[in-house]
């Protein structure tokens, strides 16, 4: 399995539909696999959720981060 591309993929379903990155935030593991399917290894499926949740922390930080710098002015 190409863990980044999942990674990718997953991001690009999780970041389109507001409920289910709700549901990605409450129950990651669970939310990935019923996405990727049941037959990923434990460990493939943490390494997978890990770098979602880390791009969808980036991702929020960014999105912060312009906000500060339209209230200042860039």
């Amino acid at each position: 399995m190409d863990i980044k591309a999942t990674v990718e993929s997953l991001i690009g379903k999780i970041t389109g539909d507001g409920a289910l990155k709700e549901k990605f935030q409450k129950d990651p593991l669970g939310t990935a696999k019923g996405l990727i399917g049941d037959n990923v290894p434990e460990e493939t499926l943490r390494q997978v959720v890990d770098g979602v949740q880390a791009k969808l922390k980036l991702d929020d930080a960014d999105g912060l981060l312009g906000k500060v710098k339209g209230i200042f002015g860039k």
